[in-house]
């Protein structure tokens, strides 16, 4: 099953590297550059893992972090700071961080702590948690939700299909399956004339 990690950081050259140190270990990436954003992304991806940076503008790090820890007790969350002090890392500990790591980020480090926290948070897994269904792969799952969460606009199984590597009939079992989740949202356009058209969007 493919690991997605959520990467938050307002400085956009950083999360380049993040995103290359990533993909490079084979995981699935998404990107938010604002606290608020994050949160919102944690709730409708969720993601294995979040690194996430201290120093940023309206939510911080810290901000960030208490809020996605209201409705996520489980997901690891790497703070990316450059401060060593020991009161800024209880700080986030009581707030629910999990690791920290110091920039400039080492690759080689931040892997293994990614790593590490993947295999805790795994170990530590609520056995009671809800899986996925059967028949619902993650990785398609994830791939359909991520192209949906970065459109501006509604959109249809054929403009789904034709920009991820996945079959009409598939794309279409999975929107009903996200929409029986109450995640996607179903809007019917009518044109000119024939049948209205559905078009698919994120609540």
């Amino acid at each position: 099953m493919s690991t997605t990690i959520l990467i938050v950081d307002d400085n956009e050259d950083i999360r380049y590297t993040l995103n290359e140190i990533c993909k490079f270990a084979n995981y699935n990436v998404i990107e938010a550059s604002t606290g608020r954003q994050a949160a919102d992304l944690c709730k409708k991806m969720a993601p294995d893992l979040v690194l996430l940076d201290y120093h940023m503008p309206n939510w911080d790090g810290l901000k960030t972090t208490k809020e996605i820890r209201l409705y996520n007790q489980r997901i690891p969350i790497i703070i990316l700071t450059v401060d060593e002090r020991q009161e800024i890392a209880n700080r986030f500990l009581n707030a629910g961080a999990t690791d920290f790591a110091l920039k400039p980020i080492k690759a080689p480090d931040l892997l293994s702590r990614i790593r590490i926290n993947l295999k805790i948070s795994k170990l530590t897994e609520d056995r009671n948690s809800v899986y996925v269904d059967k028949g619902i792969n993650q990785a398609t799952l994830m791939s359909i939700k991520n192209y949906l969460v970065t459109q501006k606009s509604p959109s249809t199984i054929n403009e789904i299909q034709q920009n991820l590597p996945i079959a009409y009939q598939t794309v279409h079992r999975y929107l009903n399956y996200l929409e029986g989740k109450g995640e996607v949202e179903v809007i019917s356009h009518y044109g000119k004339k024939g049948r209205p058209k559905n078009m698919y969007k994120f609540v």
